[in-house]
């Protein structure tokens, strides 16, 4: 319609304005709106559009996750330690969107330093799920899935480090997608666990989170694990169907304690999938019996280094309120991180500590090893696995918080893939109790152009993609 002139990007951006203004008090998706800047970028995409230099994202209406910076656009990380910073540069992701005159509506709500599985622990608000506005979103990136579950946003920029862009937008309903480690720049990127985080896109189906992914990813001279790739358009290859790809079904991730719900649901996607012409085969991943506790040393000891630069001293809140520097630093950060990173801090700082390291972190990063064997093995006979994206649906708020251990088994699909540096893909698969259920497709390295042609051919093949919550 952009490319036709049936509508202006001016208009759609007022429409997605005007929709963000009738179910935002619902659902609670953004930190912080900028219809201002919204509306200047979609004039100066018009004009792009009127000159015949406009890309596939030009013009079109989007939600950045408040973990990523924007220049002169307060970037808080849904804590109160960052809650008046405002960067003085754009995340290289966000960069590559705004070259390509893509309109920004506004910040996305998050778990604080995308630390959580539900989207609780924002330090402003929670974000509701939209299916059913007394449950959560999922998360870290909630506000990313849920506001493009309700049509606030036609794509959303999440981040993922244990399944933070999988994960909500399995409970949403919406596609996501975790790409490669090194595929999409971290620069402006606010570190939580610098070996494991990876910019990845939500949106309403495959063929967006291509163009989305074409935008921002390539190499970047400013972060040093970005690789050095060519160009890939990951749109073109999308529509080639699976006619003899190998699908693998790991035991390991049918675990008990999966709702029979998404079990049928996913099952359901794998015989789909086998009738377009896929063979499926059962594969073991042995290893993956350790991929929770791998996770829950590395990230926390990755957290605890990369956080140790709020001490309110160089930006961000700062409690003067003591006698002297360490007191003020305590205060500092007694005050201004919530409970969830607190504790993922501390269990850091416990796994890094003399005594402790060789036991914990290292011994952690051996089993990463065996994850990573196990994957590279079970791909030499098989093209991608199909997974349940989350064990269960979206659950009612308030449910787990309460028990941290129960919050992190939510992420026992997601996690693995993140240990290991691969690619997956959520797609909405069904539904339970009346609540979206998504089917994960993980795939050996750099290997995307078959995840979306594998998610593609199902999304055609399927309907869910096509239902919309009513608000």
């Amino acid at each position: 319609m952009l490319d036709s002139g049936q509508v202006s990007s001016v208009e759609l951006t007022q429409a997605y304005l005007e929709r963000i203004e009738a179910v935002e008090a619902q659902v609670r998706s953004f930190i912080t709106l900028t219809p201002e800047q919204a509306l200047r970028q979609a004039e100066a995409a018009d004009r792009m559009l009127a000159t015949g230099e406009a890309f596939p994202l030009t013009g079109i209406p989007m939600q950045i996750k408040d973990v990523m910076c924007t220049a002169g656009v307060r970037t808080t990380c849904a804590s109160r330690m960052l809650e008046d910073y405002v960067p003085v540069y754009n995340a290289t992701a966000v960069d590559r969107l705004f070259s390509q005159g893509a309109v920004m509506l506004g910040k996305g709500n998050m778990d604080e330093f995308a630390m959580g599985s539900s989207c609780e622990n924002s330090a402003f608000h929670p974000t509701f799920n939209p299916w059913d506005l007394g449950r959560v979103p999922g998360g870290s990136s909630g506000g990313a899935g849920a506001s493009v579950a309700s049509g606030e946003a036609v794509y959303a920029l999440g981040s993922d480090t244990g399944g933070s862009v999988r994960q909500p937008a399995s409970l949403c309903g919406v596609v996501g997608l975790k790409p490669s480690y090194g595929t999409v720049s971290r620069y402006g990127l606010v570190a939580f666990a610098s070996s494991l985080d990876q910019i990845g896109p939500v949106g309403r189906s495959v063929a967006d989170c291509a163009l989305v992914l074409e935008a921002i990813a390539g190499h970047d001279p400013r972060d040093a694990t970005s690789l050095p790739l060519p160009e890939a358009n990951y749109a073109s290859g999308i529509d080639r169907g699976v006619e003899g790809l190998r699908l693998g079904v790991p035991s390991e991730y049918f675990v008990e304690g999966i709702e029979d719900g998404v079990r049928r649901a996913v099952e359901q996607a794998i015989a789909t999938l086998e009738s377009l012409g896929a063979s499926v085969r059962e594969v073991s991943l042995p290893s993956t019996k350790y991929a929770l506790a791998c996770y829950y040393i590395i990230a926390p000891s990755e957290c605890s280094a990369n956080l140790a630069r709020y001490d309110g001293v160089k930006y961000g809140y700062s409690d003067q309120q003591a006698d002297d520097m360490w007191g003020a630093m305590e205060q500092t950060r007694r005050h201004g991180f919530g409970p969830e990173v607190t504790r993922r801090i501390m269990l850091g700082t416990f796994a890094l500590s003399a005594g402790y390291y060789d036991a914990y972190y290292l011994k952690a990063q051996q089993a990463r090893t065996l994850i990573r064997q196990d994957f590279a093995t079970v791909f030499q006979s098989v093209d991608a696995l199909v997974t349940p994206t989350s064990p269960v649906v979206a659950f009612p708020v308030g449910d787990k918080t309460g028990d941290p251990l129960q919050m992190y088994l939510i992420d026992v699909c997601t996690l693995p893939v993140n240990i290991a540096g691969l690619p997956a893909l959520s797609v909405p698969c069904g539904f339970s109790d009346g609540l979206p259920v998504g089917m994960q497709l993980i795939g050996p390295h750099l290997s995307e152009p078959t995840l979306l042609q594998i998610g593609h051919a199902y999304e055609q093949a399927t309907e869910w993609h096509k239902r919309f919550p009513e608000l």
